[in-house]
């Protein structure tokens, strides 16, 4: 899944914004050199109500609990590889939180992965992952103690060089959380499956 063309674009609008208020700086300034200076005394604040409104950000991931198919993993953290695709978990019993993107509560797409198949007659996390329906919860606790639940939408299927950037870019203002597995044929030339499962899921 190659991720380079969502980061520049997410560089490109960080970019626009800080123009943005260096302009308003400029702006601002040159009223203010051409207006009377008014001084006027600080407002009181309720510190009760500014708390309030003060946006609380969602702890690191830390664990991942999918009931439906008896999920209950560690979660690790990766970003790119050389070849620009999402990293995968070092741990065959755990998953993997893509870091380069919003925390798991947070508005945006939050994405998840994990391996796929058997080791040793063993199966490995996220195995059962296609056994998810519509409604089904998916649960992430954070660092603080915190859990956040999520309901699945859909599921679909991607071929491995399909064009999956939708998965981690949604422009809805939602929080969402994508789990992306393999699926489809092993290649033993390649040492991967031919196809990739993505559930996605919605902040209840």
């Amino acid at each position: 899944m190659n991720l380079r063309r969502y980061l520049h674009k997410r560089t490109l609008l960080i970019i626009a914004f800080v123009v943005i208020v260096l302009l308003s700086a400029v702006t601002f300034q040159t009223i203010s050199n051409d207006s009377p200076r008014v001084v006027s005394a600080p407002q009181p604040t309720n510190a009760t109500t500014q708390n309030k409104t003060e946006k609380v950000r969602p702890g690191l991931p830390v664990r991942l609990k999918i009931p439906k198919i008896n999920v209950n993993a560690a979660i690790e953290y990766v970003g790119l590889t050389p070849q620009g695709e999402m990293g995968a978990p070092k741990d065959l019993s755990k998953v993997a939180w893509f870091n380069l993107g919003p925390r798991p509560g947070e508005k945006g797409d939050s994405v998840i992965d994990g391996h796929f198949g058997w080791v040793k007659n063993t199966v490995v996390v996220f195995n059962d992952l296609d056994k998810l329906q519509k409604g089904d919860k998916i649960y992430v606790q954070d660092d603080k103690g915190a859990s956040v639940t999520f309901v699945v939408q859909s599921l679909r299927s991607y071929g491995k060089t399909q064009d999956t950037s939708g998965v981690f870019l949604s422009s809805d203002q939602k929080a969402h959380l994508n789990l992306i597995t393999c699926e489809g044929v092993w290649s033993e030339t390649q040492k991967t499956y031919s196809g990739r499962l993505v559930v996605f899921s919605d902040k209840d």
